[in-house]
C-alpha cells in the first residue's frame, strides 16, 4: 500500500464511508483499465457507499423491528386462503395506507396466516427505511403497565407514537381489564390518523366483549382503528395443521 493509499483510506475512515473504503481499490483498478472519466469513478465510489448505508440502514430497522420470524408476503400461499382478497393484500406492499396514516386489520383464527401478512408488510416497511415495531398484543400491554407504573408512561406511549408502523399481534389470546384497555385507548389514540397500525385478533369485532372487560372502551377502541383501516376477514384452514398432517402422511 501506497502512502497515497494510507492517505486516503485515512480520510475514508474519518468520514465514515465504509462502502468507499471496500471499493475504491477494486474500482480504482477498473477506471484505469477502463479508461473511466473522473465523473464515472467518482459515481461508482459514491454507488458503492449509497448502496452500503441503505443496506446498514435496512439492516438496522430490520433489527429494532423485532419480528418475530422472517416470512415475506411473495411466500404466503394465497391459494391456501382463497377467501381472502389478495390482491387487496398484495397492493398493501406499496405502503401507501403507511403514507396515508391508515391501518390494517387480519381477523381469524388460529394458523390462518394472520401473522405472516403481517411480517411480510413489517419487512417492506424496514426495507424502505421507515421505523417498525411488532408487539404481541400482551406484551405491549405489559409494557405499558410497567411504564406506568415507574412513571414514565408520557414517555413510553409517545415513543410509540413516533414509529411509522405498529404491528399488535394476538389481540384476545388474554383478556383485558380495564386499567390495561384504557392504556391501550391511550396508545391508539396517540396514534389516530397519526401513524399505521396493523392489528391481527382471533375475534371478530362483535366478539370483542369476551375480550375486554370495559366494553365502552372497546368501542372507543374499533372505532379509532376501524375508521381509515382496511379490513381482512379470513375464515380458512390453518397452515400449521395443513402442515402437521403433511407429515402424517
Amino acid at each position: 500500500m501506497t502512502e497515497l493509499n494510507r492517505q486516503i483510506e485515512s480520510h475514508m475512515r474519518s468520514l465514515k464511508l465504509k462502502g468507499m473504503i471496500t471499493a475504491y481499490r477494486d474500482l480504482s483498478e477498473r477506471a484505469s483499465k477502463s479508461n473511466l472519466r473522473y465523473e464515472e469513478y467518482l459515481a461508482l465510489l459514491l454507488e458503492a457507499e449509497v448502496k452500503r448505508k441503505t443496506e446498514s440502514s435496512i439492516k438496522a430497522k430490520m433489527a429494532k423491528s423485532r419480528l418475530p420470524y422472517i416470512k415475506t408476503i411473495e411466500e404466503f400461499d394465497f391459494s391456501f386462503q382463497p377467501g381472502l382478497r389478495d390482491k387487496e393484500v398484495i397492493k398493501l406492499s406499496s405502503l401507501e395506507f403507511i403514507a396515508q396514516k391508515a391501518n390494517v386489520i387480519f381477523l381469524g383464527p388460529p394458523g390462518v396466516g394472520k401473522t405472516h401478512l403481517s411480517v411480510g408488510l413489517a419487512i417492506k416497511a424496514c426495507t424502505a427505511r421507515l421505523r417498525v415495531l411488532f408487539m404481541t398484543a400482551q406484551g405491549l400491554i405489559e409494557d405499558l403497565m410497567l411504564s406506568k407504573r415507574q412513571g414514565n408512561l408520557v414517555e413510553r406511549l409517545l415513543f410509540y407514537s413516533r414509529l411509522h408502523l405498529l404491528i399488535i399481534d394476538e389481540l384476545g389470546y388474554m383478556p383485558i381489564t380495564r386499567e390495561q384497555a384504557n392504556l391501550l385507548f391511550q396508545l391508539i389514540s396517540m396514534r389516530y390518523e397519526k401513524g399505521s397500525i396493523i392489528l391481527t385478533s382471533n375475534y371478530n369485532f362483535d366478539e370483542w366483549g369476551k375480550v375486554f372487560e370495559d366494553p365502552v372502551v372497546a368501542s372507543a377502541i374499533i372505532d379509532r382503528v376501524v375508521h381509515h383501516a382496511s379490513i381482512f376477514y379470513i375464515s380458512g384452514e390453518s397452515y400449521r395443521l395443513k402442515n402437521k398432517l403433511k407429515k402424517a402422511n
